[in-house]
Order: C-alpha cells, then sequence, then structure tokens
C-alpha cells in the first residue's frame, strides 16, 4: 500500500488485478469524509485499503465514488462497491454509457470539464482529457500546504500520455488537453498518480512535451 499523507487530505492507494491498476482513496482528513477513485477490481482487496485509512480522519465514511474513464480493467468491482455504499457516482459524462455497458452501473452524476466535487472543505476538480476515452476525466486538488495532486487516470503517464491505438486524431486530442489543461495550469511541484504503475510529478515530465508530440505517442 502507498499513502501521500498531506495537511487536508490523505490518499492512499493499491494495485489490484494482472492489469495493475490503481485504485485510489482520498481522505478529508478534518471530517473523515472519503472519496474512492476506481474500483478497478479485487474488492475484497479494495475494503482493506479502506480499513487502512480508518485513523486518517474522524469517523470516516465513504460518501462518493468516482472513475476515471470506461474502460474494463477500472470497473471490474464498481458493482460491489456501488452495492456496499450506496453513494453519489462520479464520472466523465462521455464515457457514462461506457461505464454502465462493463460494469451494469449507471453514474448517478455525469461530470462535465472545470465542475467540482466537494469533499469536506477540500475541493476536487475535475478535467476533461480527450482521446484515451471520449470522457476521460483527471481529479485534480489543491492542498492548504499548497501541494498540488492530480490522478490522473489513464492520461497521462510517467513517460508520456495514455495509449491512443496510433489513431492521429486521438492522440493530437489529449495531447492538446494534457498540455493546456494540466502542464499549462499546474506547477512543477505537481503530484501525477496515474491510473497503473507509480507516480511522477509535473516538473519531471514537462521537458519531454516536444518529444511527445513529434513521436505520436
Amino acid at each position: 500500500m502507498n499513502e501521500l499523507l498531506l495537511d487536508d487530505v490523505s490518499i492512499r492507494w493499491i494495485s489490484v488485478s494482472e492489469m495493475s491498476n490503481n485504485v485510489y482513496l482520498i481522505t478529508e482528513r478534518a471530517s473523515g469524509k472519503q472519496l474512492l477513485v476506481d474500483a478497478a477490481d479485487d474488492f475484497p482487496a479494495i475494503e482493506e485499503l479502506i480499513s487502512a485509512a480508518s485513523e486518517d480522519g474522524p469517523d470516516t465514511e465513504i460518501v462518493a465514488i468516482a472513475t476515471t474513464h470506461q474502460h474494463w480493467d477500472h470497473v471490474r468491482a464498481l458493482a460491489a462497491a456501488v452495492e456496499k455504499y450506496p453513494v453519489t457516482t462520479y464520472a466523465g459524462a462521455d464515457d457514462r454509457q461506457g461505464i454502465a455497458d462493463e460494469s451494469g452501473v449507471k453514474i448517478s452524476h455525469p461530470l462535465s470539464h472545470g465542475e467540482k466535487i466537494q469533499l469536506g472543505d477540500v475541493v476536487i476538480e475535475a478535467i476533461h482529457l480527450r482521446g484515451h476515452t471520449p470522457g476521460s476525466i483527471a481529479y485534480a486538488l489543491v492542498d492548504s500546504s499548497g501541494q498540488p495532486v492530480i490522478l490522473s487516470g489513464d492520461s497521462l503517464f510517467p513517460g508520456g500520455v495514455g495509449n491512443t491505438w496510433k489513431d492521429p486524431q486521438r492522440f493530437s486530442s489529449l495531447i492538446a488537453d494534457v498540455t493546456e489543461r494540466i502542464f499549462d495550469r499546474f506547477p512543477d511541484e505537481t503530484k501525477v498518480l496515474p491510473g497503473h504503475g507509480g507516480t511522477t510529478d509535473l516538473g519531471t515530465e514537462r521537458p519531454h512535451l516536444d518529444e511527445w508530440r513529434e513521436r505520436g505517442w
């Protein structure tokens, strides 16, 4: 289990399944309110993650479940999570139908770009990144310590943007959104927590943007 402990929030995560999907749990430390992000697989392991975060705030409670995008490997435990925690579910509006097709879960609050999720006193912003899927959403917050964090799903990884299957139009869309909506807005110290694998920060990745554009992936 991994953790990032900040002034306002704790973020804990585990890797599940043969796809090494990251499942994230954000806890607002003052209230104990929690947002689960990407109930990807292995619901018993997710329950252990939730239990491990029980000391991160008073009376911790799952109040919402968010999904970064519609791909099957990110939603295999979503139905089980919603059954156990019948709370508001969030995902990008353009991936709503895909998530329903893959998981059987109808997202109760489809998100548009720039929409906010309130987690206690913490604001989490939905950033629409088009290309990996039509409705991919990254979730961004800025802790009162000044630390920005972005849960990027499969749209931004260490070393490049997400898979666009060699489709030039989809790649152009994704690299443009990632540049304008993430790199142009957030500082180098922004931590990036992706949908698979290890973390990075924008300062590490920023010098390579032109290289990514040139190679086309």
